[in-house]
């Protein structure tokens, strides 16, 4: 496996409440995302197409393994953490990536979450049943 003796490019990535980190090898593209492929991680093909974005816009694809470390929310929120991860990795890799990464929207951060529950109501908006008697 990958040891801390090989240089690498790190950059964290989060959305929804999942947290990534993610460090970028060079290598030929393999991607391991807590111990196990991306085949094994994710059951989507779209999950899979979102954690590669990056590399299509900045035409390195290939160039680096992926060894991300995910934890927290769901399938898509991870996905989506991971690719914020490997969008900041990409930057402290080559910073003439910055425009192409930033163009497409890859190094902001989704600020959506999940509203908070009010008092008063069943849940974040949804009020209890009303009934004239």
């Amino acid at each position: 496996m990958y040891t801390s003796a090989k240089p690498y490019f790190y950059g964290t990535g989060r959305r929804k409440k999942s947290i990534a980190r993610v460090r970028l090898y060079p290598g030929t593209g393999s991607i391991i995302i807590n111990g196990k492929t991306i085949d094994e991680y994710f059951g989507l093909e779209t999950l899979k197409l979102i954690i590669n974005q990056p590399f299509g816009v900045t035409d390195s694809i290939g160039k680096f393994d992926i060894v991300a470390n995910v934890k927290g929310g769901g399938f898509s929120g991870q996905a989506g953490a991971i690719r914020h991860g490997v969008s900041r990795a990409l930057l402290s890799a080559d910073e003439t990536y910055k425009p192409a990464l930033k163009k497409a929207g890859f190094l902001t951060r989704d600020p959506r979450m999940k509203e908070r529950k009010k008092y008063g109501l069943k849940a974040a908006r949804r009020a209890p049943q009303f009934s004239k008697r």
